[in-house]
C-alpha cells in the first residue's frame, strides 16, 4: 500500500519533469522564432534545417531546388546548388552561433546565399540583388572569389576566433589529401595562429606519406582574416641538402692538418676547424664569437703566431692589401715564427665575396729542406777535393752533377747554362778539348741504355798529349758517374808516356 509521503515524492518528481520539459519546449521554440523572427514571405527563397534535416522551405525555393520537409536533408541541397555556389558547407553547423555568406560563380540569379545557424539550426536564404551598388559589391566579391579559385595556392578565410569561414578550391584539394574522408568543416588542416610575419607549417600527405611544408602568411581585415599558404617543400629541401653538405665539409675540414679561416662577405669569421685552434693556440671561445678579420689577425700578432710587424700603422695597411690580394687568389707568404715554426698562408677567394686563409705548418718540410741542402753542399763540397773530373748523368741523359775539377779540366760551367746539358753536348766539349777517339759514341749509347750495365773505362789524350783514362760506371736509379783521371803528364824533352791499355771490367 502507498503511504501520503510516496505519493508526495511522485508528485513532486512529475512537478519536476514537467517544469524541464516545459522550459525546454519553451527554448527551442524561442529559438526557433529568433531564426524565423525576420519575415520570410513565400516570394524569397528560405530553406530552414534542424540538424541537418529539412523542416521548411518557402514556396519559391522550387524555382531553385524543390525539396520536400522531413524527406530532404542538407546534403541533397548541396549537391543541387555546388555547381554554382562550389563554396556550399558539406555539412551544417552542429552547434554555436554565426552567420556566413557566399557568392555564386556567375552573376546569373540567385547571386548570394546568407547562411545562418545557432544550436543547430540552420537558416539557408538566397538573394538576388540587383546591379547597382549594392550588385556592384556582389560581382566584385564574385570577381574576387573567381580570382581566389583560379589560384593555386591554398587560401581561406576565418574570423577572429579561428572559425574557417572560406576556402579555395586548392586548400580542398590539399585538405583531401592530408585528411581523406574528412570534410574541412570537421577537420581543418591549418591552425589559426596570429602572427604578424610569416609561418613555416609541414603537412603530410596520407596517401604517400611524404611530408610537404608551407610559408603560410595572413592579412586582416575587420572581421575576417584572409590566410594563404605557399609551398616552400623545394626550399625547405635545398636547406636541408645545403646544411648537410655544410656538415659533411665541417666534418671534412675537421679532419684537416691545414687551419682553415673563412671570412665572410662582412670580414667575419664564419667558419673554422679545429687545426686552426691547434696551430694559432687561439681559443675556439674567441674564434666562435665570430670575430673581425683585423681582430683576427691582432690576436695572430698579440700571441707571437705571425711576424712582428716593423710598423704597426703600415702592418694594419698591409692586412687590408692582404684581403685584396686574397680575393684575387694572389696571396700567399711564408712566416718564420721566433718559436721556429714556419707557417705557410695562402689567401684564397670564396663563394658569395667571402675570403679563405689557409695556415699549414710546414716547419718539418723546411727543416728537411734544410737538412737537404746542407748534405747536398757537403757532398759537393767533398767532390770538389778530388783531383778527378765527376760528372754524373740521368738515365735520360741530362748532366745532374758535376765537380771544379771536372770543369776546370773541361773549361765549362753547367750552372750558367739556360738550357740542361745533355751527354751529347757534354761529349761536344769532350771532342774540342781532346784527340778524335771513336769510343765517344759509345759512351753516349752506355748512357742512354737500359740494359744490364758493367763499369768499362776507356784512354784518351787531351789536346796537350795528356793521357787519361775516363772510367763509366753505372749508379742508381739508371745514372752514369763518368770519371776524367790524369794518368801521366808529358815529361820535359815532350815524349809522350806510354798509354794504358783499354780495360774493361765489373
Amino acid at each position: 500500500m502507498i503511504s501520503p509521503f510516496d505519493i508526495v515524492v511522485i508528485i513532486c518528481v512529475a512537478l519536476f519533469c514537467g517544469s524541464i520539459a516545459f522550459f525546454w519546449i519553451n527554448a527551442q521554440g524561442r529559438r526557433k522564432v529568433r531564426l524565423e523572427q525576420r519575415p520570410a514571405p513565400e516570394t524569397e527563397m528560405i530553406y530552414l534545417f534542424d540538424h541537418g534535416v529539412l523542416q521548411h522551405a518557402t514556396d519559391a525555393t522550387r524555382e531553385l531546388a524543390p525539396l520536400e520537409a522531413g524527406f530532404h536533408e542538407w546534403s541533397d541541397l548541396r549537391e543541387k546548388i555546388v555547381d554554382r555556389f562550389t563554396l556550399f558547407p558539406m555539412q551544417p553547423k552542429p552547434a554555436g552561433s554565426g552567420s556566413q555568406t557566399l557568392y555564386a560563380v556567375d552573376m546569373n540569379a540567385p547571386t548570394q546565399v546568407n547562411i545562418t545557424w545557432e544550436n543547430g539550426l540552420n537558416r539557408v536564404q538566397f538573394l538576388s540583388l540587383p546591379k547597382d551598388n549594392a550588385g556592384s559589391t556582389v560581382e566584385n566579391h564574385i570577381l574576387s572569389q573567381r580570382l581566389a579559385a583560379s589560384l593555386t595556392i591554398p587560401v581561406w578565410k576565418t574570423n577572429h576566433e579561428g572559425d574557417l569561414l572560406w576556402w579555395n578550391p586548392a586548400y580542398g584539394k590539399l585538405q583531401a589529401r592530408v585528411c581523406p574522408g574528412m570534410s574541412v568543416e570537421e577537420q581543418p588542416i591549418f591552425t589559426a595562429v596570429d602572427t604578424t610575419g610569416s609561418l613555416r607549417v609541414s603537412l603530410r600527405d596520407a596517401a604517400t606519406g611524404k611530408k610537404e611544408w608551407f610559408d603560410i602568411s595572413q592579412t586582416k581585415f575587420d572581421d575576417v582574416i584572409i590566410y594563404q599558404a605557399i609551398c616552400i617543400s623545394t626550399l625547405v629541401h635545398a636547406e636541408e641538402a645545403q646544411r648537410n653538405f655544410v656538415q659533411t665539409l665541417t666534418k671534412t675540414f675537421a679532419q684537416l692538418s691545414i687551419g682553415l679561416a673563412i671570412f665572410d662577405r662582412n670580414g667575419q669569421l664564419a667558419l673554422f676547424n679545429p687545426a686552426l685552434v691547434d696551430l694559432t693556440g687561439l681559443r675556439a671561445e674567441f674564434l666562435s664569437a665570430r670575430p673581425a678579420l683585423q681582430t683576427f689577425f691582432d690576436r695572430l700578432r698579440e700571441t707571437r703566431k705571425m711576424p712582428e710587424p716593423k710598423n704597426y700603422a703600415d702592418w694594419r695597411t698591409a692586412i687590408s692589401e692582404l684581403v685584396t690580394a686574397a680575393n684575387d687568389g694572389r696571396y700567399e707568404d711564408t712566416w718564420s715564427l721566433d718559436s721556429g715554426q714556419t707557417f705557410r698562408v695562402k689567401g684564397r677567394p670564396h663563394p658569395d665575396g667571402a675570403t679563405a686563409f689557409l695556415i699549414e705548418d710546414i716547419s718539418a718540410e723546411v727543416s728537411l729542406t734544410r737538412n737537404f741542402r746542407a748534405e747536398l753542399e757537403l757532398g759537393q763540397s767533398m767532390l770538389d777535393t778530388l783531383d778527378d773530373g765527376i760528372a754524373v748523368f740521368s738515365c735520360s741523359g741530362i748532366l745532374t752533377f758535376s765537380n771544379t775539377a771536372y770543369q776546370k779540366l773541361w773549361q765549362v760551367d753547367p750552372e750558367t747554362s739556360f738550357a740542361d746539358v745533355t751527354i751529347y753536348d757534354a761529349i761536344q766539349d769532350w771532342k774540342r778539348k781532346s784527340a778524335p777517339n771513336p769510343m765517344w759514341e759509345e759512351i753516349e749509347g752506355f748512357v742512354r741504355s737500359f740494359s744490364d750495365r758493367k763499369c768499362w773505362s776507356i784512354p784518351i789524350y787531351l789536346t796537350d798529349n795528356t793521357p787519361m783514362t775516363c772510367v763509366i760506371s753505372p749508379i742508381v736509379s739508371g745514372a752514369t758517374l763518368i770519371r776524367f783521371h790524369i794518368v801521366k803528364k808529358l815529361d820535359q824533352s815532350g815524349s809522350a808516356a806510354s798509354f794504358p791499355e783499354l780495360t774493361q771490367g765489373t
